[in-house]
């Protein structure tokens, strides 16, 4: 039995969908070594709660 998907769901899909255009765009402008680091340090910021805060010299 298949469910209609959730807002929830929908939304989420839509980010996923963004987030692999971007990931492309990066990859073609600047190759897999990049795009990977990129990625990783996102997800690095968002697990230490930084992202929105900027850090200056």
């Amino acid at each position: 039995m298949q469910t209609e998907p959730t807002l929830e769901d929908k939304s989420k899909d839509e980010f996923f969908e963004r987030l692999a255009n971007l990931s492309e765009e990066m990859v073609a402008k600047h190759g897999k070594d990049f795009s990977m680091g990129a990625l990783v340090l996102a997800a690095r910021w968002i697990a230490e709660n930084r992202v929105g805060q900027l850090k200056t010299n």
